[in-house]
């Protein structure tokens, strides 16, 4: 006897078997464990400011304080941490799980807008911020070192031809450069001293 044939010759015994599967399936659900671990991905939003010669501490007072007085008005942030350095200062901003990541960036713009004029104006570029997984990491580092051609050829090379043949990669979510030297000229004119010269 098949059981297409045992199921349809005894109605009775089919209903009970799949109920009994149904509690069953109930029942080994309720019983699942937690994992200690979950794989969640928390959203947080780093936001980055460059000021070329600054100190960590004025990078510190000037420039990371006024922003974060800024993001603690937004409503679900969990935490923020600051990282300075010399010339440049990242900030990390953590919400809570329930907060939407895109909502989130829109008022983190916002912040960074009303906080512009409170920033030094001899910053190059306004603050950036970009939405980041801290779990997740780069999966493969690359380094450029020459002795023969200077760093930033070498900067111009990894800008203009490893990033945008990595980035065509079939699932490369990210990629970034650090360390890149640039040309750059900075000019401090004394008006008086140029009027005097004509």
């Amino acid at each position: 006897m098949s059981i297409s044939e045992f199921c349809i010759r005894r109605p009775v015994a089919t209903l009970l078997m799949s109920l009994a599967l149904v509690f069953a399936g109930l029942f080994a659900y309720a019983a699942l464990p937690v994992a200690a671990l979950p794989r969640t991905e928390f959203p947080v939003i780093n936001v980055s400011a460059t000021l070329p010669g600054g100190s960590p501490e004025t990078m510190a007072t000037s420039v990371a304080t006024p922003l974060i007085k800024q993001f603690n008005t937004i409503a679900g942030i969990d935490s923020i941490s600051t990282n300075n350095s010399l010339g440049s200062t990242s900030i990390s901003i953590q919400f809570a799980l329930d907060r939407d990541i895109d909502a989130a960036a829109a008022d983190v713009q916002a912040a960074i807008t009303r906080t512009l004029r409170s920033l030094p104006q001899d910053m190059p570029s306004p603050p950036s911020f970009r939405k980041v997984n801290p779990a997740d990491a780069p999966v493969l580092l690359l380094a450029l070192k020459s002795d023969t051609v200077p760093l930033t050829k070498l900067d111009a090379f990894a800008q203009q031809v490893i990033s945008p043949s990595l980035s065509t990669l079939e699932g490369v979510a990210e990629v970034s450069i650090f360390g890149s030297q640039q040309f750059a000229v900075r000019i401090e004119i004394d008006p008086g001293a140029l009027a005097a010269r004509g």
